[in-house]
């Protein structure tokens, strides 16, 4: 069995930058989709010391996003080892599948890099008696734009010219719009390998989300849809069969979570938003943006609308948010005590903190103040 994985970003309180530590958060599809991640043995650390396990036991299973693979590689590893005698076992299949898993009553929550849909939710009521699904956001971080080229370490590119590589309207690595983006870089006359998810993903729906709103003359895709749109182009599994194609391919372009870079040893685009100078893919540049998001879910939902077209200094607009979708009533009564805990213990500061580690970007404080109010109240 395989844990996941993740990197990410920090993120801030609202009004201020608080950087906590890091979060977790269950993501996309990876190339490690069909093996339920999971991890045992004792850590030395005092990391499980504080983690309440308060009635854990057995197992629980979760399934979907690839994105915070790594970080529930932490979450799970920690847990398990405060928890004597609990498994918890999480897929990386996409943010699609373990949303249908969910509403389908295999996994007791699911791993999404983009919120509920309308009919989503409302599937969910037939999973969760006398309640429905809610969105508990707990990891940010930003999607890198990945990239081999021999000879250029500093790629810049805008939005407009991302849409197009992706939509294959640019096809040459010296096309003008880039060499115009990269001056004095040494572009070769050769064709771009661009590379995208073959499966539903949160990673791709946000991807679209940011180029339908930063580049909307380039980009005439649905926003929302998980399934990629575009004609051309060459598809792998998941985020980390993403990251190995563009890894294995010189000319290679590809998008995912900055952990699957930095793990691969990936060069990462510099985005020119608009601001004063090109905004590199870091943890910390992520935050910068995820800190104006606002809460545009209600009552127990904290869905979040992000600002894609951020054109402030320092902010990295390529961002993602991974929810744990759970039931806030109607769940289980054979695994409600673990999923409760092990919820509680990912959104706690202690939780978010271990997560820095692996480039992941904790909540803003107010947010994570909102879902640990909330995951007591799961019934």
């Amino acid at each position: 069995m395989k844990l996941s994985r993740n990197n990410g970003l920090r993120a801030s309180a609202i009004g201020a930058l608080v950087v906590s530590g890091a979060l977790v958060l269950s993501a996309c599809g990876s190339d490690d989709n069909n093996e339920p991640t999971k991890s045992g043995g004792k850590q030395t650390s005092a990391a499980a010391s504080n983690i309440k396990c308060d009635g854990a036991k057995g197992q629980l299973l979760a399934a979907g996003s690839s994105a915070q693979e790594n970080a529930m590689d932490l979450w799970v590893k920690n847990f398990q080892a405060a928890c004597e005698g609990v498994e918890v076992n999480y897929q990386g299949i996409g943010s699609g599948g373990g949303i249908t898993k969910f509403n389908q009553g295999q996994v007791a929550f699911a791993g999404s890099d983009s919120a509920l849909k309308d009919e989503e939710v409302a599937e969910s009521k037939k999973i969760c008696k006398g309640g429905t699904g809610v969105n508990l956001p707990m990891v940010g971080g930003p999607i890198a734009i990945g990239y081999k080229l021999d000879g250029v370490d500093n790629l810049v590119l805008d939005a407009s010219t991302i849409a197009k590589i992706f939509d294959t309207k640019i096809t040459k690595w010296n096309d003008p719009a880039i060499a115009k983006l990269n001056p004095g870089a040494k572009l070769p006359d050769s064709t771009i390998q661009a590379f995208h998810r073959s499966d539903e993903s949160g990673t791709t729906q946000n991807l679209g989300k940011y180029l339908s709103t930063a580049a909307a003359a380039d980009w005439k895709y649905d926003p929302k849809t998980k399934s990629w749109p575009a004609p051309g182009g060459q598809a792998a599994n998941g985020s980390s069969g993403v990251a190995q194609a563009v890894k294995g391919a010189e000319g290679s372009i590809g998008y995912f979570e900055l952990s699957h870079a930095t793990a691969n040893k990936i060069s990462t685009v510099s985005v020119n938003t608009g601001a004063s100078a090109p905004v590199a893919a870091t943890s910390e540049n992520a935050s910068k943006a995820i800190a104006a998001a606002k809460v545009k879910g209600t009552g127990n939902d904290v869905a979040l609308s992000l600002d894609y077209a951020t054109k402030a200094e320092g902010a990295y607009p390529l961002v993602l948010v991974t929810y744990e979708i759970a039931c806030d009533k109607g769940n289980k009564a054979e695994t409600l005590p673990t999923l409760k805990a092990f919820l509680n213990y990912a959104i706690s500061e202690e939780g978010q903190k271990v997560l820095t580690s692996a480039d992941y970007a904790p909540m803003p404080a107010e947010i994570a103040a909102k879902v640990r109010a909330i995951v007591p109240t799961l019934s």
